[in-house]
């Protein structure tokens, strides 16, 4: 019994640390500017400390978190989300008023013509905005995302530590992607068990730890965590982590349409790394490890070792 209540404080604590973020956002940036007029950086040469000083506008050296956290709103929200409800909402309805005009509501030739108007329609906004603005927004995402979680780190925990060697680090990061788009794929696949309850419950306790993983992620890899510890990690501690990953996971369900849910997942997600610098997480509170990493860690490490070894020895 009191185990039982130890998770459900822990998932309760996770629920509740991921919604700090929107709140520590708006002070954060006024604390880092502070500190930095209170101790500003030293230069070996005063000459051309002033010279650059004087050239340099003091926005340049504040923090970027608000900055970046608003451009995602911006890109995602008010570009992305938005054409894509303008075209769907708006043009589309808009022709199909117009071919009632010009034919009649029960004109076989206007209902002809819009039977394959909107599909051709739909393929070229997606061929040529939707599918490049996804592309170009994952992108600028990955970088905004990185801007926010250094700006974050240094301000709560100081300089980064990264992992020993450049090597050492492009192989965590292919092998964290490679475990990352696995997880997900075994998500999916367990969305299908026949007991429609269950395979829900499953699929969200996996988004719900690759989210977890996704915004803590960014600070263990500023700690010099390498992947295994940070997988282990959350398995020892998985009640906290799958109420920290819960919110996310909900929302991002929400939308019928993956390009939508996209746009919901970014817009939200610089808060929820803030969240993640911030978070003490609670550990300890169960004896027995969720394995659900296991598995993908298994066939990533067959898929590397057929595809990294070979290539390294010739």
């Amino acid at each position: 019994m009191d185990n039982m209540t130890g998770i459900v404080r822990a998932m309760c604590r996770g629920f509740m640390d991921s919604l700090k973020g929107a709140l520590v956002l708006f002070y954060m940036d006024k604390q880092i500017n502070e500190r930095a007029l209170r101790n500003p950086p030293l230069r070996r040469d005063s000459g051309l400390q002033k010279r650059e000083s004087s050239k340099q506008p003091k926005h340049q050296q504040e923090s970027k978190v608000l900055k970046r956290t608003i451009q995602c709103c911006a890109l995602n929200g008010g570009v992305f989300w938005a054409s894509i409800f303008i075209f769907e909402c708006g043009v589309l309805p808009s022709l199909k008023y117009l071919l009632t005009i010009m034919f009649g509501d029960s004109s076989g030739m206007g209902i002809m013509i819009w039977s394959w108007m909107k599909p051709f329609l739909s393929l070229t906004f997606g061929t040529i905005w939707v599918l490049p603005l996804f592309l170009l927004s994952r992108i600028v995402n990955s970088l905004w995302f990185q801007d926010i979680a250094d700006s974050a780190y240094r301000y709560r925990q100081g300089r980064p530590h990264l992992l020993s060697s450049v090597s050492k680090l492009v192989a965590d990061m292919l092998f964290s992607v490679l475990v990352q788009a696995l997880f997900l794929g075994q998500g999916m696949l367990v969305s299908r068990v026949p007991l429609p309850p269950v395979g829900d419950l499953l699929a969200l306790v996996h988004m719900c730890l690759l989210y977890a993983l996704y915004a803590f992620e960014y600070k263990w890899f500023n700690m010099g965590w390498e992947l295994h510890r940070r997988l282990t990690f959350i398995e020892g501690n998985w009640p906290y982590f799958i109420g920290f990953g819960l919110p996310l996971a909900v929302l991002t369900q929400l939308p019928n349409s993956y390009v939508i849910s996209g746009c919901v997942f970014s817009i939200l997600f610089p808060l929820f790394i803030i969240s993640g610098n911030e978070a003490d997480p609670v550990t300890g509170v169960c004896d027995y490890p969720l394995k659900l990493f296991s598995p993908v860690i298994a066939i990533a490490n067959t898929l590397f070792n057929k595809t990294i070894r070979p290539a390294t020895r010739r």
